[in-house]
């Protein structure tokens, strides 16, 4: 073999290894998000609970208000009724008469809100149940999450050392021209440095591989793809060793 040859072997070991060490990458990155992602749930749902809880502080303090008015009102409608038996002419029991019918409409509608505002503090009390159980879930699942990540995190790194050790040492197999080549794309296209052939067609970019290209690769050259520069190795389907 041409010291110039590269197997198809090591180009495949090559791009398998370029893209675990992507995936352990992108494990790395998703760990911190997943935390972050549930820290943000966790701030929304606190949020709701606040909400929920000041809304139904200000009703509670409405409601209060509105049955101060019900008492006043009441204590007025009796204050009336004993004008009412002291009044001095038929007109006199009239004002008095109409003012107590005005004053328990009046609490008549403060009595209804009343009703309705307490209603709905139920309403909202239950829902602070519901959202405080909701966060402890949430931090709850947080947590696992958070101990997951930490117990994934030094396996992770260890893998990926273990690969990129790995890595080097295919890499130092490499012709030195076509090692030169194969790092500028590597600092291009990261994993997708290298592609395989199928059917005549780079699955990197999806476009034909000539027949001659192909008999190159099969002859264990180093070529690049003319679309996309990425190098090229067969499938195992197609290669065989020459």
């Amino acid at each position: 073999m041409s010291p110039q040859n590269v197997s198809t072997g090591v180009l495949r070991t090559l791009h398998r290894i370029h893209r675990q060490i992507t995936d352990l990458k992108e494990r790395l990155e998703r760990g911190p998000k997943k935390i972050r992602a549930c820290q943000a749930h966790i701030s929304h749902q606190e949020e709701q609970l606040a909400a929920a809880r000041a809304d139904a502080k200000a009703l509670r303090v409405s409601t209060d208000k509105k049955q101060v008015q019900l008492k006043a009102g009441e204590d007025q409608i009796k204050d009336l009724k004993n004008k009412l038996l002291g009044a001095s002419s038929n007109r006199e029991y009239q004002v008095f008469k109409d003012q107590i019918a005005a004053k328990e409409m009046t609490n008549s509608v403060l009595d209804d809100e009343i009703l309705e505002g307490w209603e709905k503090i139920e309403q909202f009390e239950g829902r602070i149940a519901e959202a405080e159980k909701a966060i402890a879930e949430v931090r709850q699942k947080a947590e696992q999450v958070r101990c997951e990540v930490q117990r994934q995190e030094p396996l992770i790194r260890d893998d990926l050392a273990r690969l990129q050790t790995e890595l080097k040492q295919y890499e130092v197999t490499l012709p030195a021209t076509v090692r030169e080549l194969y790092n500028r794309v590597v600092r291009q296209k990261g994993e997708d440095a290298l592609a395989v052939v199928e059917n005549q067609c780079c699955s990197g970019c999806h476009q034909h591989v000539p027949i001659n290209v192909c008999a190159e690769i099969m002859l264990s050259h180093p070529m690049f793809c003319k679309t996309c520069g990425r190098l090229l190795y067969m499938s195992e389907d197609n290669s065989r060793v020459v």
